[in-house]
């Protein structure tokens, strides 16, 4: 079905529906509306779907309806029976789309292949990578009969407390914005409507990640200046590579909640970006204009707001609450059914743009890729890319094969700590849920190290709490190394706030005892955010941060220890030293000027994060030189090509990102101190070298002024690649 057909078969369809018709596309419900949640495996109740799809119209579900991940053969006898009901008794026929939270790979189907949460892709500086691991999770979702995908993350990771960090790329928009595409590109495909893509959802529209608090949902203050600097540019990338579908922002920006936000949402989303698909509310999002932001005096009344903002869909997510109140305003006269035409007209597109006109039906093409030969091996290279090697003194990492290994900490046999939220189930800690046989860490190291040569003791819990401190520190007599698997279990959202982004004292403690015993010891950090371990840092001969690997990560961190892979990550985020100094990479001279006692008497102190952005060793060793550029003065409509040489001096191949920053020497806002503008990432062999070449233009040094224009003023820059530095002239005229 051609795009023009489509559009010309939408507005016939849309001329005879009723207002309820109409109505019944706009909402969405949990799936678990119209299941009986005691049986297994899922049973519909076929009243309650008959009352959904027929009486209401429900034009989207979503969710599993149990609560966890379902058989490929339960997904597809549900898409089959709903369906099949909507066909014989309705009048129109509209299919039901369906939307999940594929977020690392196709989270509620059994059996899926789970890649590593977003905050270690972008640590892997492989976009191809996150393309690639996109493209597996939208065939897995299709084979279910799913075809909208509420991925990818793309706020932007700046506030170190906040629980949904680990769903980010990182702090830094460019970085966002190159894997929000990616990640884009590869669920969508090249047509939607093929039996391997689905629609994304980029989400949350906009400033949901830097709450005052660092709580989940919680108020954020953002000077409009800075939410298009930082957090507009990775909505405006997606929407321009065609994603199809926006989630917005469950908290509030400025005192204005992200669901009532009419400037952001019909001015600047669909005005000034051009978007013309589906906005979709988050949990029960409409209804707390109501109960949680006051906003709305009555339920009514934030049903209206929402509307009036842009809203298409509303996930209400477990009542008809919704139909009810926008029935009744648009009978009062308080919204018009133009408005109601418009969001219809853009879900019935989008179901037919996904193919589901021509075939409702889970696809036999699509059910027979899932679970594909080399699915699980992407998994595995893409979590090795994404192994963050901190330290390595002395070359503690790699181990021989036939050292002696105490595996131990609170990580070392929990799943959740491998694959994080959002896997078989929303938190990702009921380990009942994954596949039989999921290797923990500590599985994967015994089978690379043999089973007789590795004990395992867990120690302490995540919390802290001792449950068998003594005996594993005693352990560590009869072992060469001990590896200290550390840091959180899975949680998602609100479960994941915390009021102190410390390392829980008992994990910190429990190090402690291991290096009195004289032990070398690598701490592996599992963990979705950066907790701060100043007070152990020291004392570890090694540290790898795992981030939540993923499906592959057990396997990848064991070929890591042993050498057979080389890890190549790079930190997406500044890591903290301490709780109560989180800044960014691109944080301003002024960040670190202190007056000392008279005026003009100034000292830097500049901030020391535990490691800065950017950060991450190899076994190897690269060498950065000869920093060129093809002029010095740089003008409108020009391209200014920047090359270096890079070497493997070391004695193993490797892989380094090359990553090139500017800083703006003079501006009319103050400019930060260095700004990431391009990277790439190369694999060398010992002593190969090889030149990269980026090309600049007057857009990549632009910024925000204070009148929210994006300007590239006159002036001096410097161009910083890996400790070099050269400096040119931007020249207006």
């Amino acid at each position: 079905m051609s795009a023009t057909t489509a559009f010309s078969d939408v507005e016939a369809l849309l001329a005879r529906m009723t207002l309820d018709e109409k109505i019944g596309q706009m909402t969405q419900l949990d799936l678990m509306m119209v299941t009986d949640r005691s049986v297994r495996p899922i049973r519909l109740d076929e009243e309650k779907l008959r009352e959904a799809v027929v009486t209401y119209g429900i034009g989207s579900f979503f969710n599993t309806g149990v609560g966890f991940a379902m058989e490929l053969e339960d997904w597809n006898r549900v898409q089959r029976t709903i369906q099949d009901m909507i066909r014989q008794e309705t009048p129109n026929r509209i299919p039901l789309l369906f939307g999940i939270d594929s977020i690392h790979g196709a989270t509620f189907v059994r059996e899926a292949t789970l890649f590593p949460q977003q905050i270690a892709m972008g640590a892997t500086r492989n976009p191809e990578l996150m393309r690639r691991a996109s493209e597996v999770s939208a065939r897995e979702t299709r084979a279910a009969g799913l075809r909208w995908a509420f991925a990818p993350v793309l706020d932007v990771g700046r506030n170190a407390l906040w629980s949904r960090l680990p769903e980010t790329f990182g702090e830094d928009p460019y970085l966002v914005s190159t894997f929000g595409v990616a990640a884009v590109e590869g669920l969508e495909g090249e047509n939607v409507a093929g039996c391997g893509s689905v629609a994304s959802c980029i989400k949350h529209y906009i400033g949901y990640s830097v709450p005052v608090s660092g709580k989940d949902r919680s108020p954020a203050l953002i000077p409009e200046a800075q939410l298009r600097e930082y957090y507009l540019p990775p909505f405006q990338a997606a929407v321009r590579s065609g994603a199809k579908t926006v989630m917005l922002n469950s908290g509030e920006v400025n005192g204005i909640p992200g669901h009532a936000n009419k400037y952001l949402i019909n001015d600047v989303l669909r005005g000034e970006l051009g978007f013309d698909g589906v906005v979709v509310s988050d949990w029960e999002d409409v209804i707390r204009l109501h109960t949680w932001h006051k906003t709305a005096e009555t339920p009514a009344e934030a049903v209206r707001q929402a509307i009036e903002a842009g809203l298409d869909m509303s996930m209400v997510p477990l009542d008809f609450s919704f139909f009810h109140l926008l029935k009744e305003l648009v009978t009062q006269g308080k919204v018009s059914e133009q408005r109601i035409d418009e969001s219809v007209r853009r879900i019935l597109r989008l179901k037919a743009e996904v193919g589901l006109f021509e075939n409702p039906y889970p696809e036999p093409e699509a059910v027979a890729a899932f679970g594909e030969s080399g699915y699980r091996e992407l998994a595995v290279e893409a979590a090795t890319e994404a192994l963050t090697l901190l330290k390595n003194e002395s070359g503690t990492l790699p181990f021989a094969k036939d050292v002696r290994v105490l595996v131990a900490g609170p990580a070392a046999t929990s799943l959740g700590a491998l694959h994080g939220c959002w896997s078989y189930s929303w938190l990702g800690w009921d380990e009942d849920h994954y596949p039989p046989g999921t290797p923990t860490l500590a599985d994967a190291i015994a089978s690379k190290f043999g089973s007789e040569n590795v004990a395992v003791r867990r120690g302490v819990e995540f919390n802290g709490l001792d449950i068998d401190a003594e005996a594993a520190v005693t352990a560590a007599a009869q072992a060469d190394v001990v590896v200290l698997c550390l840091g959180e279990n899975s949680y998602a959202e609100t479960p994941g706030d915390i009021n102190d982004l410390d390392l829980p004292q008992g994990q910190q403690d429990f190090a402690l005892r291991f290096y009195a015993t004289g032990k070398p010891v690598v701490l592996v950090l599992l963990e979705g955010r950066g907790r701060v371990i100043r007070e152990i840092e020291q004392g570890a001969a090694a540290i790898l941060m795992a981030y939540w690997p993923g499906g592959g990560g057990a396997e990848a961190i064991a070929e890591v220890l042993t050498g057979d892979a080389n890890p190549s990550g790079k930190l997406p985020f500044t890591y903290a030293r301490h709780a109560n100094n989180l800044v960014t990479y691109d944080r301003k001279f002024t960040s670190a000027v202190t007056e000392i006692s008279a005026p003009g008497d100034i000292k830097l102190h500049p901030s020391k994060p535990q490691w800065e952005f950017g950060h991450g060793l190899s076994y190897t060793t690269f060498d950065i030189s000869n920093l060129r550029l093809s002029s010095d003065i740089l003008r409108p409509g020009e391209t200014l090509t920047v090359s270096v040489d890079v070497k493997n001096t070391g004695s193993r191949a490797g892989k380094e990102t090359v990553e090139l920053y500017t800083s703006d020497l003079f501006a009319s806002t103050t400019p930060a101190g260095k700004r990431l503008r391009a990277f790439t990432k190369i694999s060398l062999d010992p002593g190969e070298m090889r030149t990269v070449t980026f090309a600049l233009t007057a857009a990549d040094l632009a910024f925000v002024d204070a009148g929210c224009r994006t300007i590239t003023e006159p002036g001096e820059f410097d161009i910083l690649i890996g400790g070099l530095t050269a400096r040119f002239r931007y020249e207006a005229a």
